[in-house]
């Protein structure tokens, strides 16, 4: 089984917690992090839009459609192509209503912790009365196999937000 489908939220959100965060920081980012384990993890579609979809969620990524279901749409084409695909989350910070992740992701199980290999993201959510509402990206191949990948699928167009 894949390392990261073994940790829950919770040993992740323990590794992470801040004793400087308001209560509302750590209940936002406990948010998160639930909503990123799920979604980029274990890739359970069904428990991420029952328990984020439905309400407005504004995407920043252009390629990515808007709302949660345009999102778990996304994800699901892509581990159509790429079933190993994971998430580590490497750092969280917490600002009032904006949680920011910065991870490294791969495609490959056996690529997992291989800082030479996959792509370094930076996620950063806002959240509004403890709702995924935004969610802004920024994106950096690693290796010469990313960054060709990133250059063929990285030009489909699928909303019109600002990417600021």
């Amino acid at each position: 089984m894949n390392e990261s489908k073994k940790k829950t939220p919770q040993i992740i959100f323990d590794k992470y917690a801040q004793k400087h965060w308001t209560k509302q920081e750590t209940e936002n980012v406990k948010v998160v992090i639930d909503f990123f384990q799920h979604l980029m993890n274990e890739h359970d579609f069904k428990y991420t839009l029952k328990k984020y979809g439905g309400g407005s969620y504004t995407q920043h990524n252009r390629a990515i459609p808007n709302e949660i279901s345009g999102l778990v749409g996304y994800v699901k084409n892509l581990t159509k192509r790429f079933p190993e695909y994971s998430f580590d989350v490497k750092r969280v910070y917490a600002d009032g209503d904006f949680v920011i992740l910065h991870s490294h992701s791969t495609l490959k199980a056996k690529h997992r912790g291989n800082e030479k290999k996959g792509f370094i993201i930076t996620d950063t959510f806002r959240l509004k009365n403890g709702k995924l509402v935004e969610h802004w990206d920024a994106i950096q191949p690693i290796d010469t196999s990313t960054r060709i990948l990133f250059l063929l699928i990285g030009g489909a167009i699928e909303n019109n937000n600002s990417t600021f």
